[in-house]
């Protein structure tokens, strides 16, 4: 963890699988309250200085971006073994990251004129908030803290982050490497369990929460910041659908439909969760759709030729099955796949299910 610019130790551990063979395969620190104490302290200390000097801040985001690009190796590795997606893909995500910083570096913070008259200007000025404590999920673990972290310090705020404990390990050596870049303080990388989140949540230094999560997780992170009025900006789930329209090409809309269903196994909020057909275009929109399934190659992100990995951890794992297997049991045609592969790791193959109707599980839910 890196807590105050400095590496701090933990006192115990917790397990990080690799969802490829579903054993442990490295430890993350447990982060105790004390040090989340300390954490939230050191943010508070560094924001004082930080929030002084926008241009020393912005000049830092490029700096940010440089770094990361320089183990951008190490880090892709890290992010494939714990999250599980195709090692291209991770190098893709640590390669936006990079750029989200740069990116970040270039915006400008507007001033708004609400009044300029001969007598008076005013103006509505943005002033940071103070510490912001940024919680991520499993799915894009360094996009999305890179998401929050970028401008939350150009605007002249300090963090206090925690990644998901399924994937905390590429997050935890993203602060390590950023810490030598950053003043002391600036950005805090913590990791644990759910206590820890509703201790970062509830405590009283903090001044705005970004969480990105569950709905049902979301409604404790609103709840816990009622109490001393947090600010709280909340990235939740979807339900999203795609409709298709008579006039379209079948077999190229149907290669669009299944990657913004299926890319990174379908773990992103915004993918396409289920499509509404024309009648005369339905069997060969299907048809198209579960010769992409069964094509496509589903392996270890380490293995050059996947193009999926598994899905990322046991709980997904096995909503999966139970949302197909419900679907199985209220009549709908499993057109392909609705099974595990192999019986190491949370693979499982690509599915289309056809003839569902409303009220069935995968229709109403977010998968």
């Amino acid at each position: 963890m890196t807590i105050d610019g400095a590496p701090a130790v933990a006192q115990s551990t917790f397990g990080v699988i690799n969802p490829a063979t579903g054993d442990i395969f490295d430890e993350a620190p447990e982060c105790t309250r004390e040090q989340l104490d300390a954490a939230m302290q050191a943010a508070a200390t560094a924001f004082r200085t930080w929030r002084l000097d926008e241009a020393a801040r912005r000049a830092l985001l490029p700096a940010c971006a440089d770094a990361i690009t320089a183990h951008a190796d190490e880090l892709a590795r890290v992010l494939t073994q714990e999250q599980g997606k195709p090692l291209a893909k991770a190098a893709a995500e640590i390669a936006g990251a990079a750029k989200w910083f740069t990116y970040t570096a270039r915006l400008e913070i507007p001033v708004e004129v609400a009044l300029d008259n001969d007598r008076v200007r005013v103006e509505v000025r943005r002033r940071p908030f103070g510490v912001v404590a940024a919680i991520t999920p499993w799915n894009y673990p360094v996009s999305l803290a890179v998401w929050k972290i970028a401008p939350a310090l150009l605007a002249g705020n300090t963090i206090v982050l925690k990644p998901s404990p399924f994937t905390p390990l590429a997050t935890l050596r993203l602060g390590e490497i950023l810490r030598d870049v950053l003043p002391p303080g600036v950005l805090n990388v913590v990791s644990g369990g759910d206590a820890l989140g509703g201790w970062m949540t509830s405590h009283p230094t903090v001044r705005k929460i970004s969480f990105t999560g569950s709905v049902a997780t979301g409604k404790l992170v609103a709840a816990a910041a009622a109490p001393d009025l947090k600010r709280v900006t909340l990235e939740l789930g979807g339900n999203d659908p795609a409709i298709v329209l008579p006039d379209v090409d079948v077999a190229r809309t149907a290669k669009r439909l299944f990657w913004g269903a299926f890319e990174n196994c379908g773990q992103v909020c915004s993918a396409i969760k289920r499509v509404y057909v024309p009648e005369s275009l339905y069997e060969s929109m299907v048809a198209h759709l579960a010769e992409m399934a069964r094509g496509v190659k589903v392996g270890n992100g380490l293995d050059e030729d996947s193009q999926l990995g598994p899905i990322n951890n046991q709980p997904q794992f096995e909503r999966v099955q139970e949302l197909v297997e419900d679907a199985r049991h209220s009549g709908a045609r499993m057109v392909t796949g609705g099974q595990r592969i192999g019986d190491r790791g949370y693979f499982y193959a690509p599915t289309i299910v056809a003839d569902l109707t409303d009220g069935a599980r995968l229709v109403d839910e977010e998968q």
